[in-house]
């Protein structure tokens, strides 16, 4: 064969519209991930395909590098706590205030912590994520080994509920961390905590009613206490012990905090024990005593910040919402 033959078939053998594309197939972790789904009773052909259309994306891998929750407080704040974001939440309380009040009685769950989660996470659907949820996930779950274990974890209940629910694996798009739907639920979270809120038979997290009652859903199998508060901010008179833990755990009475010199600016709701959260504020340290629904708000993002800023922005959206009522009660006698 001339030189010039074998060049035109090397061009033709590995050029992408006319090779077969194996995607992450021939990984050893790829393999051994099919063995384990068709373990499961997933069919081997279908999971195969789905890995080997499944595309590395390096804007997954440059996003998954910086999150926000990197930035001090007093840089995340401003980006959850805005004005726009506070009167969407409004809206959308407004809109969907029939399923909002229903998940609320039904789960346990207070309506402006279901709508400020909702508000954080996509804003309120306007966001819900524009890559592959099979790209995301392998991506991740081959080429990120920060995580990748648990990625491929996530892959793997992708595939499942892919089966499940009845989906092609390349239709669904959610975050660049595989995340779905106005709620943000990774794929184990959806196969244990979405509900058929509207009954129409299907679990769909870009629905906006079967969003919120899968929220709600999660907070009360996360053990979300119903009319307790989640956090008072603290006085610190002088400087607080480096040793004394900073996390979202409780596991201090208001007396041992006390004792530390931090008092809350006034008594929280429920009872402890507390947890000691200090934020990176513009001028210093920021402190808050935090109780056990901040802790489950952590259950959703392990990030203090996302949990503030979750609690923060529910407050100024009910706060809000409750005005206008007030004014329009006001203009109506």
């Amino acid at each position: 064969m001339n030189r010039r033959l074998r060049h035109l078939l090397a061009v033709f053998l590995l050029s992408p519209a006319l090779s077969l594309q194996a995607g992450y197939l021939d990984r050893p972790e790829a393999r051994a991930l099919v063995d384990e789904l068709v373990g499961q009773g997933l069919d081997r052909a279908l999971v195969e395909r789905a890995l080997a259309r499944a595309e590395r994306k390096q804007s997954i891998l440059d996003a998954i590098s910086r999150p926000a929750e990197a930035k001090p407080w007093h840089e995340y704040r401003p980006i959850f706590l805005t004005e726009v974001r506070i009167e969407g939440g409004v809206r959308f309380w407004d809109r969907h205030a029939s399923a909002i009040e229903r998940a609320a009685h039904e789960y346990g769950v207070e309506p402006e912590i279901i709508v400020a989660i909702i508000g954080v996470e996509t804003f309120y659907g306007r966001h819900t994520g524009n890559y592959r949820v099979l790209d995301a996930l392998a991506t991740l779950g081959f080429d990120y080994p920060k995580r990748a274990g648990f990625f491929r974890r996530e892959l793997g209940q992708f595939l499942v509920l892919s089966s499940e629910e009845g989906w092609q694996p390349e239709q669904p798009k959610g975050s660049y961390a595989g995340a779905m739907g106005l709620g943000q639920f990774i794929p184990s979270s959806y196969r244990a905590y979405a509900v058929d809120f509207d009954g129409d038979g299907d679990r769909d997290l870009w629905d906006a009613t079967d969003a919120i009652g899968s929220v709600a859903n999660y907070f009360r199998r996360h053990g979300w206490r119903a009319g307790e508060g989640v956090a008072v901010p603290a006085i610190a008179r002088g400087p607080v012990r480096a040793g004394l833990k900073r996390d979202v755990r409780p596991g201090y009475s208001l007396r041992q905090l006390a004792a530390e010199g931090l008092r809350p600016r006034h008594l929280p709701r429920g009872e402890g024990p507390y947890a000691l959260i200090e934020l990176e504020g513009a001028k210093g340290p920021e402190y808050w005593i935090g109780q056990h629904n901040f802790f489950v708000i952590t259950r959703y993002n392990r990030s203090p910040l996302y949990a503030m800023a979750v609690y923060q922005l529910s407050q100024a959206i009910r706060e809000r919402r409750e005005a206008r009522q007030r004014a329009g009660n006001g203009e109506a006698g």
